[in-house]
């Protein structure tokens, strides 16, 4: 197995993390974008007020887009399994 057969497994691993992650965290960072503004407008200092709207967000893109991770987290696996024969 040479070197940029390594690096090429790991790249893969790594833009699959983000591509799975990027949804969920682009949401909550924009719920707090939001709730930051709010807070700002308002003088309304409450911690629970930057929690409960991200945690709602979060819960409600797994539930929205969880099928589609899930599908695409099995593809690479079953591919990098079915590339563990070649490697030598």
């Amino acid at each position: 197995m040479s070197i940029g057969e390594i690096v090429g497994l790991l790249r893969g691993g790594i833009l699959e993390t983000v591509i799975l992650a990027a949804p969920i965290l682009l949401s909550a960072l924009i719920v707090g974008l939001l709730v930051a503004v709010f807070q700002a407008v308002s003088s309304i200092q409450e911690q629970t007020l930057t929690l409960v709207p991200k945690v709602f967000v979060i819960l409600l893109v797994l539930f929205l887009l969880g099928g589609w991770m899930f599908t695409s987290l099995g593809e690479y696996t079953v591919n990098l399994f079915r590339t563990i024969p070649d490697m030598r």
